[in-house]
């Protein structure tokens, strides 16, 4: 079957940008492919610095016939309406049947009218007439996120388009004798430039034009013309020679997944080189080092293991040279030089800051800016000491070295290499706080009061470092919440989803028993409160639900005593689920759901509600008698072991209510026609309710 080959090449596209657009391209074609009736059996796209690529395979030659039946008008129906109908067909008259038909008052009648039905018989259309006007339609609306306009007309596109090489070919068919796959130019044209067979090869070292005739053919020409295709590849190819080129001088390779895959949508013939950091940079701190030569070089960095400074860069350079690469080494190692020149910098004017205690910095918060109803940084700070000193007394960190932490967290950010690299906030106010002599829990929360930053960040567990981190999200959430700055929709430009899901991480993992509606009473009023701890109970249940525990388990629990302890409340919910899992639990699920369907049926048609207590002297049945009894003994061992919050307990002294209930329900009935054992047996009903819902809201479990 035939297959498809499509190359963009423009000047180079944004790297960023590549995978995305690959992916759509793909995307975008295969679906025309479908809606015309080509459907592939396989397609996979590529992409290069210059070149947008996508081969699909098993193509049909042919899209299918079609025959369709349209029903006209009747044969003595206006000739304007008749005339009408062959126009949106496209047929003669006399290529219409005139067929028998009912319609209308006819059907009701039981007659037949003479009815004119169209038979329209389409061929089949060959690929080559089907693929020009897919491509094209893609091409002219492709959703980059940003395009220009360039040449005539209003085409854009990234960047400015150099060819388009589009060709079907059939690697069953011999051309030449040779088994080189013959292959039909797929003819179309796009702001001027023609589609044709022909590629290029790398920009500097083989410019010259490629004639190709199939992918194979294609994919092994454009590397014979130092092009690799595959951005994986490409990828595997750097993070290879790097290793190798590190190992040979005794370092070892920082990883850094993102920088390597940007580095892999710069080049298209990846030459790794590895050059030494000069000696005058190697005390900078190593993240200094690391982000300095990510951001403005796109070098990655090598570590010593024996130390653990930075002592070396990794740069890939997109051409061999006669020298091999000893120029672009040097030329690179002059400008990496210049760079971290003022990175050390940066680094000495604030040491000497760092060292007279950061007191300019932390006076200097008083005019910045934190949010526009929510005052300065040097706000922030005097809430977060307040906060710190309320959690120290549950997270058990030294309330001193926790509000000592509070006043310094914020100060790097007044910082000069804050300020040339945002990225390296808490982690030189590490480095500063440390110079200034502050103990080194101080310093390391100033680093991790950041943590976590999102699902796969760690959480801390320093005491002082968990306890300024939770201040900060509970700040931060309290404050947009008191000003009415929640998110809507998708929309959550504060990041108050993420600070809530960090709260929860931080009090989960470290088995904090914080009651945060007593937190939250001094700083909001009750229905905000309420608000906000509904938001948390939301995140929440993602946060379960991505453990296997469904949301209705966390709603069952809400109503209970305790519901704004999260570590109570989870616990809660991980026993119920175990329960749940169970015979006795599933049973007796079943056993409330009966209870209660009874109870609401009967209530509403009575018009009443059976709230008041059963009375056992009612009691007729042995099994009335018996579930009496075990509803007394299950609530007064239920409710002792809530009060210990030994859930587990709960649910196994609950279970022992299973063969009770099922019992009652296979020899009583409920509704007698004695209206006084038939009212206390309803009551009966709301009594097994009510004793279940001690330990969870069963109600909210579906059932």
């Amino acid at each position: 079957m035939p297959e498809l080959l499509l190359e963009l090449m423009s000047e180079e596209m944004p790297a960023h940008l590549q995978r995305k657009a690959s992916a759509d391209l793909e995307r975008l074609v295969t679906a025309g492919l479908d809606a015309a009736g080509l459907p592939p059996s396989e397609a996979r796209s590529y992409s290069t610095p210059q070149r947008l690529c996508l081969v699909v395979k098993g193509l049909p030659r042919m899209s299918p016939a079609t025959r369709e039946e349209r029903r006209g008008p009747r044969v003595d129906a206006p000739e304007r309406a008749i005339e009408g109908f062959l126009r949106s067909t496209g047929l003669e008259r006399e290529a219409l049947e005139i067929r028998d038909d009912r319609r209308g008052g006819a059907k009701k009648r039981g007659e037949t009218v003479k009815t004119y039905y169209a038979v329209i018989e389409r061929p089949g259309t060959v690929a080559t007439r089907i693929v020009p006007g897919i491509v094209q339609s893609v091409l002219e609306d492709f959703p980059w996120p940003k395009s220009m306009r360039w040449g005539h007309g209003s085409f854009r596109w990234i960047r400015p388009l150099r060819s388009i090489l589009c060709i079907l070919s059939d690697g069953n068919r011999d051309r030449d004798g040779s088994g080189a796959a013959e292959a039909d130019v797929v003819r179309f044209s796009v702001a001027g430039i023609r589609s044709g067979n022909r590629t290029f090869g790398h920009r500097f070292m083989f410019p010259a034009a490629i004639s190709v005739s199939s992918f194979g053919d294609y994919r092994d020409r454009l590397r014979t013309a130092r092009v690799v295709l595959d951005p994986d590849e490409r990828r595997a190819m750097i993070r290879r020679d790097a290793e190798r080129l590190v190992r040979d001088r005794g370092w070892k390779l920082v990883h850094d997944p993102g920088l390597l895959a940007e580095i892999s949508g710069l080049v298209e013939w990846p030459v790794v080189l590895a050059g030494a950091i000069d000696p005058e940079f190697l005390d900078l701190p190593p993240e200094v080092l690391q982000v300095s030569m990510r951001e403005h070089q796109k070098f990655l960095s090598a570590r010593n293991p024996d130390n653990g400074r930075i002592e070396g860069f990794i740069t890939v350079a997109n051409t061999e040279t006669q020298d091999g690469g000893a120029t672009v080494l040097e030329g690179n190692r002059r400008v990496l030089s210049a760079r971290l020149s003022d990175a050390k910098f940066f680094w000495e004017h604030d040491l000497r800051q760092a060292r007279d205690g950061m007191t300019s910095w932390i006076e200097d918060l008083a005019r910045v800016t934190f949010f526009a109803d929510l005052g300065t940084q040097a706000d922030r700070v005097t809430r977060l000491v307040g906060l710190v000193e309320e959690l120290s007394r549950v997270t058990g960190a030294d309330p001193e070295l926790a509000e000592a932490a509070a006043r310094v967290a914020k100060a790097d950010l007044l910082s000069s290499m804050v300020q040339e690299f945002p990225e390296l906030q808490g982690t030189m106010g590490r480095h500063y706080a440390a110079a200034a002599g502050f103990d080194g829990d101080v310093a390391r929360a100033c680093e991790e009061h950041y943590a976590p930053r999102g699902p796969d960040d760690r959480v801390p567990g320093a005491p002082v470092s968990a306890t300024l981190a939770l201040a900060d999200r509970l700040d931060t959430l309290t404050g947009f919440w008191r000003i009415g700055e929640k998110p809507t929709g998708s929309r959550d430009p504060y990041g108050l989803r993420r600070a809530a899901l960090g709260v929860i991480r931080l009090i989960l993992d470290n088995g904090f028993r914080l009651p945060l509606l007593r937190l939250f009473e001094p700083r909001l009023p009750p229905d905000v409160s309420d608000s906000l701890l509904g938001f948390i109970h939301d995140r929440l249940k993602g946060h379960l639900r991505a453990q296997g525990v469904t949301g209705d388990l966390v709603n069952a629990c809400l109503e209970l005593p305790g519901r704004d302890d999260l570590v109570l409340l989870v616990r809660r919910v991980r026993s119920l689920s175990a329960f749940l899992k169970t015979d006795d639990g599933e049973n007796l699920v079943q056993g409330f759901r009966r209870a209660r369907n009874i109870l609401v049926a009967e209530e509403r048609k009575d018009g009443v509600s059976y709230e008041l207590a059963p009375d056992p002297a009612l009691a007729r049945e042995d099994a009335e008698r018996s579930l009496f009894s075990a509803l007394g003994t299950a609530e007064t061992a239920v409710v002792a072991a809530l009060d210990k919050e030994d859930f587990v307990l709960s649910m196994t002294e609950m279970s022992k209510l299973r063969a009770p209930v099922d019992t009652y329900f296979d020899t009583v009935l409920v509704n007698v026609d004695n209206s006084l054992l038939r009212r206390n047996r309803l009551c009966l009903m709301n009594r097994i309710c009510e004793v279940m819902c001690r330990a969870a809201d069963f109600s909210r479990l579906g059932v």
